[in-house]
């Protein structure tokens, strides 16, 4: 590899960080899932994230203006299905009692940890916009090769898995070293921080709709 190519895979590491590091819903139900069901949970989740964020980065990348503007063009329809998550998510959070020791949810599997945070990502399509910013940043633009771009999106992959792997895993042992609590108001804070995101994301879908029947 080229040291041309190691440069844009080391630029694709730190934008990976940089989008993934905001603590949204998605940091917050990641965080969840660490706390009551374990890291690997919390890991897994935080993979579908970053799984979202390379396709971002790859439309971003390479111009896929097609899937950009089909993305941009329902954006509100994503962004109400993302609220609905988060308000049923957030709901059922509220409504769970804190055990003393993280036990897997009973309805839940890895597919669906990785499934749900990788629908929640990707109905926020306006982080492409982000990208294409960030990217004319750090010096990759339309103009540079396949391999340059390839290797900065590589980077983004990478640089969002690192974040939420170093997430997951050191809340895991944060919750270790704490020893054994009650985690009944964690439970309640990080149902209501979810359930006022969806709300939030409903609202917000709903008057972009209105303003356009106006």
């Amino acid at each position: 590899m080229s040291a041309a190519l190691i440069i844009d895979l080391v630029k694709g590491i730190v934008v990976g960080v940089v989008i993934a590091l905001p603590v949204g819903p998605v940091g917050v139900l990641c965080v969840r899932r660490t706390l009551f069901e374990g890291a690997s949970f919390g890991f897994v989740s935080g993979l579908g994230a970053a799984t979202a964020d390379t396709i971002f980065g790859i439309v971003a990348g390479f111009g896929l203006t097609i899937v950009r503007d089909f993305l941009l063009r329902y954006q509100d329809w994503f962004g109400a299905a993302g609220g609905v998550f988060l308000v049923y998510i957030g709901i059922r959070a509220l409504r769970q009692r804190g055990d003393a020791e993280p036990e897997p949810l009973a309805d839940e599997a890895l597919f669906g940890a990785y499934a749900s945070t990788f629908a929640l990502t990707i109905t926020n399509p306006i982080t492409i916009l982000a990208f294409a910013a960030i990217f004319a940043k750090v010096g990759v633009s339309e103009t540079g090769g396949y391999l340059d771009t390839g290797a900065l999106v590589a980077g983004v992959f990478c640089g969002s898995l690192l974040w939420w792997l170093g997430l997951s895993f050191g809340i895991a042992w944060l919750r270790r070293i704490a020893g054994t609590v009650r985690l009944t108001w964690l439970n309640r804070i990080s149902g209501g921080i979810l359930t006022l995101s969806g709300l939030g994301l409903l609202a917000s879908a709903l008057l972009a709709a209105a303003s356009r029947l106006i």
